[in-house]
């Protein structure tokens, strides 16, 4: 049984609201979206900025609400529910934020900051225990608890993150969706929240939504990958395939992207003409059409769908014959 199944998920944001009546335009963030997480796995999600990435997250654990769409989570659809019966769930799900500066209350000390989640779902009895299980989570993210009493702005960046990974850990969830979690930091330290990422998921079992740009990054902590393009998934598969054998023409152009360590190795680069068109006024057909390097008629009319071209291997393309790139 799968952890969490999104199907057909669509968030539109509207554009100039009227005071009266219904706006006319949207922005479609997320466009018909479906796949599912399994307990204990990781997905990592890739697109570049724009794609829709950060608002499918986020709309996956119910920070953002969905237009239409189911939010199957452990057999529940959670889609529908607010107030206090999505606050009794919430504690399944959580999520660790791309900024380790804006993400934690500066007027907070970091005891407050990971026990605040503690009072709110009423999982320590009493102050002891509360400062116990504080303590526990700041070892458990390679912190000293003897720092519980300081303040965010008393940490580095790679420290505040590992604040917001205990804060997520406090109420046993089995999901969290990392957005961009390493982005903001240094190549070191990323490094180094990958890794507890990895082991903080050995240890407790839950399953991560991966948001980053970074291939070489996600395909490092991910089983699978899901390659995202102006709101929709154009290629889905095990992560050492759509590294090693992409057949989308974007996902090529992503991989391409990618620097070598070995200066000698030959890679033939992708260069993708235009810039990601508008989310309000999406092109017709295939979205990629306007920028894809091998389109054809039937791509500008056509909206193409995912579909099983190997076992386990998806991709939203009309081709028959896919263009490979020399990788």
């Amino acid at each position: 049984m799968n952890l969490l199944e999104i199907q057909k998920l669509k968030v539109h944001f509207p554009v100039h609201q009227p005071l009266f009546g219904r706006a006319k335009e949207f922005v479609h963030a997320v466009d018909d979206v479906s796949f599912a997480i399994a307990p204990g796995e990781t997905v990592g999600l890739v697109g570049e900025s724009g794609c829709g990435k950060t608002t499918l997250g986020r709309a996956v654990i119910k920070l953002i609400e969905p237009t239409s769409g189911r939010i199957v989570f452990e057999g529940e659809d959670i889609a529908a529910l607010s107030g206090p019966e999505l606050r009794a769930r919430r504690r399944r799900f959580q999520m660790i934020f791309q900024d380790p500066y804006g993400s934690l209350d500066p007027r907070l000390t970091v005891a407050d900051v990971i026990g605040e989640a503690l009072d709110i779902h009423g999982l320590a009895c009493g102050a002891t225990a509360r400062r116990q299980r504080v303590d526990d989570l700041l070892k458990d993210v390679g912190l000293d608890p003897s720092h519980a009493s300081r303040l965010p702005h008393e940490f580095s960046g790679g420290q505040r993150q590992r604040i917001g990974i205990a804060r997520a850990l406090a109420v046993e969830p089995k999901l969290i969706v990392c957005d961009e979690p390493v982005s903001a930091l240094d190549v070191s330290v990323q490094a180094q929240i990958v890794n507890l990422l990895q082991d903080l998921q050995q240890q407790y079992g839950i399953a991560y939504l991966f948001v980053a740009h970074d291939l070489a990054v996600v395909k490092h902590i991910s089983r699978r990958i899901f390659v995202m393009y102006l709101g929709r998934i154009v290629e889905s598969s095990v992560a050492k395939e759509i590294c090693c054998s992409p057949k989308h023409p974007y996902t090529q152009a992503l991989i391409s992207a990618v620097p070598v360590v070995d200066p000698d190795a030959k890679r033939k680069r992708v260069l993708l003409s235009g810039d990601l068109p508008s989310p309000i006024h999406p092109p017709r057909g295939c979205p990629f059409h306007p920028r894809c390097p091998v389109a054809e008629a039937r791509c500008k009319t056509e909206v193409p769908f995912l579909r099983e071209i190997e076992p386990g291997h998806h991709v939203a393309c009309h081709l028959n014959v896919f263009q490979q790139t020399v990788l």
